[in-house]
């Protein structure tokens, strides 16, 4: 999708500038970035890993200026609180946001789908190449493997390292101290597995929230359903437990919640400062509005936001996390009702 986008927006031309008239906006570089929306996206949503307040010519770096055009697409993708297609976010990219339903943009998807069939032929040949590979590309595969030690802190490994059941987990598949592996999907993509998730919700509830904090099985059902464990997320959805800069944010800030330092949203790619503050939020949703809620109120208000809730009846959200929970659930137990606080 970047590299379509790339090419409608620029035609991949790194030095190029273009002045929108009735936006009065320059957009400049490869992905035709506004310096104004690099800044918003820095200062309101947390993308500070090319710091370009001071020098916006840095936008004509190729990996800074793409860096903030995925970052604006993927906002795009939730804006104004709705679930948009990628219809709407190629539209909205390239020909403004009020413009995206006009019949004016209509070719600019054409064009997208036409040059993305276009990428996508011209790739099949290196995925086949990656799916036939054999043994003497495996050292360049462990190359991209993503370890826990370079997300994690010390302190948080020997928590996790303490745990039995990861213990038990990691010492089976051959892990070592200082250099434990995510598993990966066949995209490479590093994900938690269900023991993991639940033993971070633990030491998290045990360390920081107490008896405020949720059930660490409920936690891991919300992590299932927000970013199926995924370390990065999935779609718009951030991080673990799918938790926004600009929420974890105003929860360091307003609510107190302080245990992790929040800078920018890499930092949310974490799992234990996303399980922080995704329990942070389900405790405070829990109070909303000054009185006690219900559990389905709690799980659809963090799903899909508290001014979208209806009890009315029991919405896809509700279905979902208890599908998830009884994943979740030790089979041991028993597990007659709900419980998430």
């Amino acid at each position: 999708m970047i590299g379509a986008l790339a090419e409608i927006a620029s035609g991949r031309k790194l030095f190029i500038d273009t002045y929108d008239r009735k936006t009065k906006e320059t957009k400049v570089g490869i992905m035709q970035v506004a310096p104004e929306v690099a800044q918003w996206l820095g200062k309101e949503l947390g993308y500070k890993r090319y710091d370009i307040e001071d020098n916006t010519n840095l936008l004509y770096w190729p990996l800074v200026n793409v860096y903030f055009g995925a970052a604006y697409a993927k906002w795009l993708f939730s804006c104004d609180d709705k679930q948009r297609t990628e219809e709407f976010v190629v539209r909205a990219y390239k020909g403004g946001k009020k413009k995206a339903s006009h019949k004016s943009t209509s070719p600019i998807f054409q064009h997208y789908l036409y040059v993305k069939e276009n990428l996508l032929s011209i790739r099949q040949p290196e995925i086949c190449n990656e799916l036939t590979s054999g043994p003497e590309s495996l050292s360049s595969t462990e190359a991209q493997l993503i370890y826990w030690d370079s997300k994690v802190s010390e302190a948080d490994m020997e928590a996790m390292w303490k745990h039995p059941d990861v213990y038990k987990e990691w010492t089976k598949s051959g892990e070592r101290r200082g250099n434990v592996r995510f598993s990966h999907d066949a995209k490479k993509r590093p994900y938690l597995s269900r023991v993991e998730v639940k033993a971070v919700a633990e030491i998290i509830i045990s360390r920081h929230l107490g008896t405020r904090g949720s059930k660490p099985e409920a936690l891991a059902a919300l992590a299932e359903v927000c970013s199926m464990r995924f370390v990065h997320g999935v779609s718009t959805r951030t991080g673990l437990m799918g938790i926004d800069y600009p929420t974890a944010e105003w929860l360091s800030r307003d609510c107190g919640y302080r245990a992790y330092t929040v800078i920018s949203v890499d930092d949310l790619y974490n799992p234990f400062v996303s399980m922080y503050f995704g329990a942070s939020y389900l405790a405070w949703l829990s109070r909303y509005e000054g009185r006690e809620q219900s559990y389905e109120f709690i799980v659809q208000a963090y799903l899909g936001g508290p001014e979208n809730v209806n009890l009315q009846e029991t919405g896809p959200l509700w279905n979902q996390f208890l599908e998830a929970l009884a994943l979740c659930q030790d089979p041991k137990k028993e597990n007659s009702s709900c419980c998430i606080l």
